[in-house]
């Protein structure tokens, strides 16, 4: 319009850089094109009158957290005969609403951390991949450990729960791979460890929380309880791990692993590929971070335990065999998440494989029956209503024949076979093979016989030759020493 005041129409539009058709069209009225156009109405009438009004705001400002289809369905209930529309009107006229009249949301405040201020431990469930060893599902956790800084990370697959064993071992096993340990600690409040405990086992498991960070040099802290966002840096990281997690199994084929150090060695794998990526980050913070102490502290628990007659003794509710000649002494046991070290005063016994009592609160069993074959060869009926019989079998055929031979040759024919079977494998050290044989044995409903298995599995220990050993007199060395002077 400045051009127009001092040019010609068609003068000023080519100026401005427009048409003279465009220039006399803007002359006739300067309103934008979409300024023109009239607002657009409704189309149909509108499904909510009469009843968003008076009907869902009270509902949302009695109770803001009810969501939209909780809401339609109250309408439908109500109004049965009224069509409201989709529920996505409803849910988009709910959304407008709380956007100029709901109640205000908490906010995120995003953090810049430091280089060695701050480490974080948590715990995940790993049940979902459907990981399984040796065919048997694996029911366990992944403790991850995480310097938020660098982006360093470290896992642990814990068999337990969320422990002060799990959490000790695995952040040693954390600090020492990074190389140091940050100024703070934090955890999500060790719920779990704490869970359905006095006043004074919780003063204990804080105390020695306590003792674990100050061993390192690190502050201990958790966050508020409840509020899981506030340990971000690594609840978003759970995410992330798993899914590798996830991916590195189907790059693999299988979920099926042979043992548990395999299982083990696959998260270490994953883990330090995802290291490897934050490697300059890491190798940054590494130089942040405060030196580690000559040696670990303890990451296991120590028990004191009697064996009873049973010939075992029970700990956490799991009953753990041991050598019957072991029947009334005291033993002490470090408890760990995966196994139990027995010790007779100073002197180490033996390392048990630990197990966890049922879901349902029944007690477990570890057996192993090489510590209870010889008293029951004389009591074979004692095995027929055995407490811990099922876990006594060291492989499935065993098991499975006995069920077997139950339904063949009767209760005591049963038991002396099965027990001879068991000593058999024990005696000879044949437990692997003779499975495979019980599984034949098994397939064509046949009852094993035990005197071709002692000539297959032969020399029998109780016919092998004695063997005497004379010992030689020393003095002849002296007469081998005057040969060498004299030559």
């Amino acid at each position: 319009m400045t051009h127009r005041r001092n040019d010609p129409v068609a003068l000023a539009a080519a100026k401005a850089g427009f048409s003279p058709a465009t220039g006399y069209r803007v002359l006739q009225d300067a309103r934008l094109p979409s300024q023109r156009q009239a607002p657009r109405g409704r189309r149909r009438p509108d499904p909510l009158s009469g009843i968003f009004e008076e009907v869902v705001v009270p509902m949302l400002e009695a109770a803001p957290g009810l969501r939209p289809v909780a809401i339609f369905e109250e309408l439908r209930r109500r109004h049965p005969d009224t069509e409201f529309g989709s529920r996505r009107t409803l849910e988009r006229r709910i959304r407008d609403w709380r956007a100029l009249n709901g109640q205000e949301r908490e906010v995120i405040f995003r953090q810049v951390h430091e280089p060695g201020r701050l480490g974080m431990s948590d715990f995940t469930c790993m049940n979902d991949l459907e990981i399984a060893i040796a065919g048997a599902p694996l029911d366990h956790l992944l403790y991850h450990f995480r310097l938020p800084c660098g982006g360093f990370e470290h896992g642990h697959v814990i068999l337990g729960g969320e422990s002060f064993v799990a959490l000790a071992e695995g952040l040693q096993n954390a600090l020492w791979s990074a190389g140091g340990a940050p100024r703070l600690h934090r955890t999500d409040s060790l719920s779990a460890a704490f869970r359905n405990l006095d006043a004074d086992a919780k003063a204990d498991l804080t105390r020695r929380y306590d003792a674990l960070c100050a061993h390192y040099g690190m502050e201990p802290t958790r966050n508020n309880t409840g509020i899981a966002h506030e340990n971000g840096a690594i609840e978003s990281a759970h995410g992330h791990i798993k899914a590798a997690v996830k991916d590195a199994l189907l790059l693999r084929g299988t979920t099926d692993f042979t043992d548990l150090a395999d299982y083990r060695r696959f998260i270490d794998e994953v883990v330090t590929a995802r290291n490897r990526r934050h490697g300059p980050g890491i190798d940054a913070e590494r130089k942040a971070l405060r030196s580690l102490p000559n040696m670990r502290t303890t990451d296991y628990e120590e028990v004191l335990v009697t064996v009873t007659s049973s010939g075992g003794f029970t700990l956490r509710k799991v009953f753990y065999t041991v050598p019957s000649r072991l029947i009334g002494h005291r033993l002490r046991v470090r408890l760990y998440d995966d196994r139990l070290d027995v010790f007779i005063g100073g002197t180490r016994l033996m390392t048990l494989q630990r197990g966890r009592a049922g879901v349902n609160g029944k007690h477990g069993h570890v057996v192993d029956y090489r510590h209870v074959i010889h008293s029951l060869r004389r009591k074979p009926m004692a095995l027929r209503g055995l407490v811990y019989r099922d876990s006594l079998f060291p492989r499935a055929p065993y098991r499975l024949m006995f069920e077997h031979l139950l339904e063949a040759v009767g209760e005591k024919e049963a038991c002396r076979i099965m027990v001879e079977l068991l000593a058999m494998a024990h005696e000879r050290a044949c437990e692997a093979e003779l499975a495979h044989i019980l599984e034949e044995d098994l397939a064509i409903r046949r009852i094993p016989c035990l005197s071709a298995l002692r000539a297959r599995f032969s020399p029998d220990p109780a016919t092998l030759p004695e063997v005497v050993v004379e010992m030689v007199s020393l003095s002849i060395y002296d007469g081998l020493i005057e040969q060498g002077e004299a030559a």
